[in-house]
């Protein structure tokens, strides 16, 4: 009898990626659908459309529901034993919606085990391309949003983030203010993860306190929707979206339709998805006091807080692991391509020399610091590159290897100022887990960690960096 295991599923922009472990947390299955490459009938790119306006950016909802018909075709076609699955969850990428058209619900619950889950779906989206987090045509409803509830400090402080463009509320206030037939005809709003959630349960899943907190709707501290909020976006908003539950919840067993079509155990238990950020700071183990840095073409930083204080700059999120803790979320669009550009004009375009660059100068840079944007960062909304020397005066260059220090040592003081400013304090047993480049002895000045502590620790320090990129593939 083949051992129990348990499924993860991620519905991302470009793909979603299916993994199953055991009991002992080893992988026995994983695979993917890549949206542009295997479902091409779609003409998505980089699995999204970008409109002729290019501030809307928009997935068609059953492209998600294909992707997922064709994933279980091919587990069921390679021998996947689903009957032995005990639970499965999964992520979805944060800030895109979707939309049901009234009576969707008894579609849902009563779809032919003899058809794939698309073709019984597909009439029940009022809205067939769903808003997703690269959108940005909701400048207006933010505005709006702001000043109905008394500023974007006053928003922040209830829902955790100022009003941003791709959160779910301002999508809403467009589609309600634009097509308000659309709207009417919407009986329920899911975000993504609450939407992959109920495709498994077979009812319109809740949506978590973790995810909902990137909609600029969810007051973060009584985790209820924020009327007032609500009231400013669209009419009867607060029904459409359903009661949120903690990330962690059991919604109930797995629709019959998957047992009887693929075999999967009626006992098969449904736990909440939440949204891709949250998940990273799950799926990290992340505990109070870390911090999780990604250097990626945007760095990121995940924090465990247990007392935020809520800024115009960055997110504030419910934590998916402790419904009594936080997490926040800060975002830098400068990151990997601005690390690339340098590397490429002070090491000839070398990784290897970048590093010795690096090792060859002290931590400090005796008092020489930059600042490097090529585009309009997110936090601050600044541009350009701005150097300063040991006497605070701006100069127009350095040398190389001080240029790549300024680099490197600017974009992590940064990371650590707008943590602070979040309510993070540094500790001295502060681990920083990152991916991306081979550069650990650049943290060193922001963890406050010897040089002997990182050589002791530099084994598990990598193994969370190879778990971290496992993550990111």
């Amino acid at each position: 009898m083949a051992a129990p295991c348990y499924l993860g599923w991620d519905f991302s922009t470009q793909q979603l990626k299916v993994i199953a472990i055991d009991e002992q947390l080893r992988v026995v299955y994983e695979d993917n659908v890549h949206f542009d490459k295997d479902l091409p009938e779609f003409r998505t790119q980089g699995g999204v459309y970008i409109h002729s306006d290019r501030l809307t950016v928009t997935s068609p909802v059953l492209m998600w529901v294909k992707a997922l018909d064709m994933i279980l075709e091919k587990m069921k076609s390679s021998g996947f034993k689903f009957s032995q699955v005990r639970a499965l969850s999964g992520a979805g990428q944060q800030h895109g919606s979707v939309y049901w058209k009234k009576g969707s619900i008894q579609i849902l619950k009563n779809v032919s085990s003899k058809l794939p889950l698309h073709q019984s779906l597909k009439a029940c989206f009022s809205v067939s391309n769903s808003p997703i987090w690269m959108d940005s045509s909701t400048a207006s409803q933010c505005s709006a949003l702001e000043k109905a509830v008394g500023g974007a400090q006053h928003l922040a402080s209830i829902t955790g983030s100022r009003a941003y463009e791709r959160f779910t509320g301002n999508q809403i206030a467009k589609i309600y203010s634009q097509n308000p037939e659309v709207y009417m005809e919407t009986e329920r709003i899911s975000l993504v993860s609450s939407f992959a959630a109920s495709l498994f349960l077979g009812a319109y899943a809740p949506i978590d306190y973790s995810d909902g907190s990137g909609m600029n709707l969810l007051q973060i501290w009584e985790k209820v929707w924020s009327v007032s909020c609500l009231n400013a976006c669209a009419p009867g908003l607060e029904e459409k979206l359903g009661c949120p539950v903690p990330s962690h919840s059991v919604l109930g067993p797995i629709s019959p339709y998957y047992s009887q079509r693929y075999g999967f155990s009626p006992d098969c238990k449904i736990v909440a998805f939440t949204g891709d950020n949250p998940a990273s700071l799950a799926g990290m183990r992340l505990q109070e006091g870390d911090i999780a840095i990604s250097l990626g073409t945007s760095d990121t930083l995940f924090l465990w807080i247990q007392e935020p204080t809520p800024a115009l700059e960055g997110h504030i999120l419910c934590n998916p692991v402790d419904s009594q803790a936080y997490m926040a979320l800060l975002c830098f669009k400068n990151g990997s391509l601005m690390r690339e550009r340098i590397r490429d004009d002070c090491a000839s375009g070398s990784w290897d020399e970048f590093s010795k660059a690096l090792s060859s100068t002290v931590a400090g840079n005796n008092g020489n610091l930059g600042f490097y944007f090529d585009v309009m960062e997110i936090t601050p909304e600044a541009v350009g590159i701005h150097r300063f020397n040991r006497h605070n005066q701006k100069v127009s260059d350095f040398p190389k290897e001080v240029e790549i220090r300024a680099l490197i040592e600017g974009q992590f003081m940064a990371k650590r100022i707008h943590a602070e400013k979040l309510g993070y304090k540094v500790r001295l047993d502060l681990t920083v887990f990152y991916s991306g480049l081979q550069l650990i002895s650049a943290t060193l000045f922001l963890v406050e960690k010897s040089e002997e502590w990182m050589k002791e620790h530099k084994e598990k320090v990598l193994l969370e960096i190879v778990f971290f990129q496992l993550h990111l593939q």
